[in-house]
């Protein structure tokens, strides 16, 4: 797969999202869940909350490359706070 250029970040990446999304199935599967409501008012399952999460922790990344001069390492921090804000609060 030359033609894609993997790096070991992209390759890292990839990974992290595949685990997340068997880790999310074998909850569902296991431990079937309720939708609730939060402070967005609608409501949300656990896979709705990590879809608003990874679109959100893109944005946030996008915007730290383009708007602050400091290494991305402070952008995946940010996201983690993000990422626990969502899935206690939305």
């Amino acid at each position: 797969m030359q033609w894609m250029a993997w790096t070991v970040p992209t390759a890292i990446f990839f990974v992290v999202i595949a685990c997340l999304l068997l880790t999310f199935t074998i909850l569902a599967i296991k431990f079937p869940e309720t939708p609730r409501t939060g402070i967005l008012r609608i409501e949300t399952t656990r896979g709705d909350r990590l879809f608003i999460t990874l679109l959100g922790s893109a944005f946030i990344n996008l915007a730290w490359l383009g708007l602050v001069s400091a290494p991305q390492w402070g952008a995946l921090i940010v996201c983690l706070i993000y990422a626990f804000a969502v899935f206690r609060w939305v």
